[in-house]
């Protein structure tokens, strides 16, 4: 039987193409839902911590009381940096003038990974891959604290193995035990962004494994797609947008100037969603509303009139809120910089990609697509 070898022509973007199965969550856009594994992931941020999560994107199920305490023990002592790392975190901190944390981890991951001898995930079982999965996992929000805070003029502070990762977070970014309404927003927060389909990082994370790279390696190479604008650098851009409204008597003012000058409103519009981005409302009714203040009542004026000024001036156009939108205002009232906020979402996505790297890491085939040539035509004379 003959095998065609035509080329396939595809959406720009692969938009809409199926590229492989998982079995570690889906979003359905049309439906405003996603899920991971078997469960709701909104319910899951809503009602379970991040190390049970995190235990059901690596053992495919959730823990039960002593399988989640032995996992927080196994998981705990690799929190802390690498003795190897420590000399030259200074160095990525205080390099360039402008504080860049998600490059520096992925010179820090990438230290780490040689440091600790990760080898290419092709050469190992699955269990030694679940091992450097967990490592890289559990170090990275470590890694990220460490460069702000050392970027800020201050001592990392080291983890604590007494603490969930939540608090283990805002603990090693403020230097502060954190109060419990602010571990309990936050980790909602973290549980909510662990994974969310194929989105562009994703993808990376698991075009390097097919190549069966090292863990490390998939992970820097995930660090850096997401570290684009139009993924995961929105929360505090949202934010910035109602700092430049400032009051609610110029919400219109300013919305209908950013849409007539075409400049897109930060927090609005989804690649996937069609319907309310569920993690938003989430953040919202769940999380904003609990912790209140004028923050939130601002936010929701400014959500309400762009809706409505995106129906006026974009019609026909589904542009609803999404997640960043009030991601931004969640970290804000949890006492997170801004600079920290789109590393707070690296260090739940860690997880996510770890996990789609282990199930790629099952496949040997690697990901190799063609691109179509549209150049002067070939061979010319030199």
């Amino acid at each position: 039987m003959s095998v065609a070898t035509d080329p396939i022509q595809v959406p720009r973007g692969l938009k809409n193409v199926v590229v492989t199965d998982t079995e570690l969550g889906d979003v359905q856009g049309s439906a405003g839902f996603y899920h991971y594994r078997q469960y709701s992931a909104i319910e899951l941020a809503e009602k379970r911590t991040l190390e049970e999560v995190w235990y059901l994107f690596a053992y495919g199920r959730l823990p039960t009381a002593e399988q989640l305490a032995a996992f927080r023990a196994e998981v705990a002592p690799l929190r802390p940096l690498p003795a190897e790392v420590r000399p030259v975190l200074r160095s990525i901190a205080l390099a360039g003038a402008t504080f860049h944390p998600l490059a520096g981890l992925r010179t820090a991951l990438s230290l780490i990974g040689a440091a600790r001898g990760l080898r290419p995930v092709y050469d190992q079982n699955p269990a030694q891959r679940r091992v450097d999965a967990l490592l890289i996992s559990a170090v990275t929000p470590t890694v990220l604290a460490a460069l702000h805070r050392i970027r800020e003029g201050l001592e990392p502070v080291e983890p604590r193995a007494d603490l969930s990762a939540a608090a283990n977070w805002l603990y090693m970014v403020t230097g502060a035990v954190p109060e419990a309404a602010k571990v309990a927003a936050i980790e909602s927060y973290l549980v909510s962004t662990v994974d969310h389909g194929f989105n562009a990082s994703t993808f990376t994370a698991r075009v390097v494994a097919s190549t069966g790279a090292d863990v490390a390696s998939a992970v820097a190479a995930a660090i850096g797609a997401f570290s684009g604008p139009l993924h995961g650098g929105a929360p505090d851009r949202a934010l910035e947008a109602l700092d430049a409204i400032g009051t609610p008597d110029r919400i219109d003012e300013w919305v209908r100037a950013e849409m007539l000058a075409g400049r897109r409103i930060m927090g609005f519009g989804h690649a996937v969603y069609r319907t309310e981005d569920p993690r938003a409302r989430m953040l919202l009714r769940e999380i904003g509303q609990r912790l209140g203040g004028d923050l939130v009542d601002f936010a929701v004026a400014v959500e309400r009139r762009v809706l409505a000024l995106l129906k006026e001036l974009k019609p026909g156009r589904e542009l609803p809120v999404n997640v960043e939108f009030y991601a931004g205002v969640v970290m804000e009232l949890s006492g997170l910089p801004r600079s920290m906020f789109t590393p707070t979402f690296a260090s739940s996505r860690v997880i996510g990609w770890c996990a789609n790297i282990l199930e790629q890491a099952a496949d040997s085939k690697i990901i190799r697509p063609i691109a179509r040539y549209v150049g002067p035509p070939a061979p010319q004379p030199l």
